[in-house]
């Protein structure tokens, strides 16, 4: 994904991602400088083996991994930190390594990975490819056609990242940002999701656009200004919009609490994403559009 940076500096946004086995506990989620910088040499390599323009641009990673749900946020908040702190580094820009890792256990900046999200099975190193204009164009353009097809790290990449991280690697292989959109619409798809991912896209691509869920019998949604707005109904509004004809009042029970149910999942999805959620109640004898709009 290349893109404008908050610097206004063109940059590619990417990852490594860890395919793990089972955790038995020993894993850790920040490199001191050493071993990241030995791990960002060997992804600088593999980068370069796919495009061999990224060698002229600056890789900036950090030694810490982190669930998906962490980087596909509004703004994507950790490769912004990346970009940011690369922006003070020494020397001048083009092929530079700039690897952070942790002193004391605590890495720099807002990098560390949230302990909440830790221990899923697929877990994604963040990368930063900067530079010229004209060259983060054509990488970032050759990486978003062919990364996905042929990202395969290196397998002494894969083994350094497991002795360094402390995890067991079945698979490890590089993804823009866009690969792993891609990749998260499909399992959102097969976990439910699917009617909340245009809103949750058009947060993400488009933060500053707005986007409607207004499908039964979903709950009804407004992404506007940066904010999800889920209509709140009473039981008598959620009969009259949601509830058909011929049921009992124990089917009508457990219809209500299975919408509340949904509306609470995606109340957590959207959170997990750095979207800011709010309620609002709607009156049964109000347009329930309008209480959202």
């Amino acid at each position: 994904m290349s893109d404008p940076s908050p610097s206004s500096a063109p940059v590619i946004r990417a990852a490594l991602a860890l395919e793990l086995s089972a955790d038995d506990g020993t894993r850790r989620d920040a490199l001191p400088q050493a071993d990241v910088g030995a791990l960002a040499e060997r992804i600088a390599r593999d980068l370069a083996g796919f495009v061999p323009a990224a060698a002229s641009l600056d890789l900036i990673a950090v030694g810490a991994h982190y669930d998906p749900i962490e980087l596909l946020r509004p703004g994507w908040p950790v490769h912004h930190e990346l970009d940011h702190l690369a922006a003070r580094a020494p020397g001048d820009a083009g092929a530079r390594v700039i690897a952070f890792g942790s002193h004391e256990g605590r890495l720099p900046g807002a990098l560390s990975p949230a302990a909440e999200y830790a221990g899923g099975p697929l877990r994604l190193v963040p990368l930063v490819l900067r530079g010229d204009p004209a060259t983060v164009a054509a990488v970032g353009d050759a990486l978003e056609r062919d990364l996905m097809e042929t990202g395969m790290a290196g397998a002494d990449t894969a083994l350094h990242a497991q002795e360094a991280f402390g995890v067991a690697i079945e698979h490890a292989r590089y993804l823009t940002l866009h690969d792993l959109l891609a990749m998260t619409a499909m399992q959102y798809e097969h976990a439910g999701l699917e009617p909340l991912w245009p809103l949750l896209e058009t947060a993400l691509l488009s933060p500053h656009d707005e986007a409607w869920l207004d499908v039964l019998p979903e709950p009804l949604v407004h992404y506007a200004d940066g904010e999800a707005r889920i209509a709140l109904f009473s039981p008598a509004a959620w009969r009259a919009r949601y509830a058909g004809d011929g049921q009992d009042d124990a089917q009508l029970a457990r219809g209500f609490a299975h919408f509340e149910a949904r509306q609470r999942q995606f109340d957590a999805v959207l959170r997990a994403h750095g979207i800011a959620v709010r309620f609002d109640h709607c009156p049964g004898d109000l347009d329930p559009r309008a209480s959202v709009a």
